[in-house]
């Protein structure tokens, strides 16, 4: 089972301060790869938290686990230091990544400080993962059969690591799987009279999955979104999964659907 655990790290998501972006473009993005996301976790600032989190996913030989957050110059930024905890490795400074840092503060004319020189502190046998649009670099290291990333939090600079330098990795050493789906909009039909029919739609194959989204009030005004999704190692495969669940959602819900 390729199975993907999202770890995001930092207080100002679990006050309400900032809404986790990066977890839903993360398990988007895995589950187009064929991973199963099987958990997502906010922890706070807190070493310990950190620790408790990535020992249980390495416990359970989870095969990619992603951390967001942390890796910055300030001293809330404890992702590194709490990895070389879990890990049982020291935190050592990483040549490459002192490079990558001096490097780009150098371009705006800044010199390194300890703050800075921060940034390229690394669990020992991390490989640092250049970041092309901010300092910070991103951190891989392998245990036993899991991958481990650890991103920036700053959306823009975790996407671009992911795209190219995460998402490479893990579609070498993923299932290799085709992704697809399709949605649908069921107005009048209140979602508990839907689970017969999502059942029965689920039923048509062993690679489809249907999710149900209420998007208005169940008696009043019940609107509905149907997720419809497939994962196989033939494309032909998967979106045909998906489209005869679509089919018999449609035939069932005639007079209820309007576009997605």
């Amino acid at each position: 089972m390729y199975d993907a655990w999202i770890l995001s790290i930092g207080n100002e998501l679990l006050i309400g301060r900032v809404v986790n972006t990066n977890a839903a473009w993360l398990a988007r993005r895995l589950t187009v790869l064929g991973y199963r996301v099987a958990r997502i976790v906010a922890v706070p600032d807190v070493p310990e938290e950190i620790v408790d989190v990535v020992r249980t996913a390495l416990g359970r030989g989870v095969r990619v686990l992603i951390s967001t957050g942390g890796l910055g110059p300030t001293p809330d930024d404890i992702t590194a230091e709490a990895l070389a905890l879990a890990l049982d490795r020291k935190l050592e400074l990483n040549s490459e990544a002192y490079e990558m840092v001096r490097s780009k503060y150098g371009e705006g004319g800044y010199a390194m400080t300890p703050e800075r020189e921060k940034m390229a502190w690394l669990p020992r046998g991390s490989r640092p993962l250049p970041n092309p649009v901010g300092t910070a670099p991103g951190i891989f290291v392998e245990v036993g059969r899991t991958m481990l990333f650890a991103l920036p939090g700053v959306p823009r600079e975790m996407e671009a690591i992911y795209e190219e330098h995460v998402e490479p990795v893990l579609r070498a050493r993923g299932p290799n799987l085709h992704f697809a789906e399709r949605s649908l909009r069921v107005v009048g039909v209140p979602e508990a009279d839907l689970s017969r029919l999502i059942r029965e739609a689920m039923r048509i194959s062993d690679k489809v999955y249907v999710k149900s989204h209420p998007k208005g009030h169940e008696v009043r005004g019940p609107v509905v979104e149907v997720h419809i999704y497939a994962s196989a190692e033939r494309r032909e495969d998967a979106e045909d999964a998906v489209a005869r669940a679509e089919g018999l959602l449609r035939d069932a819900l005639r007079g209820h659907l309007e576009d997605a």
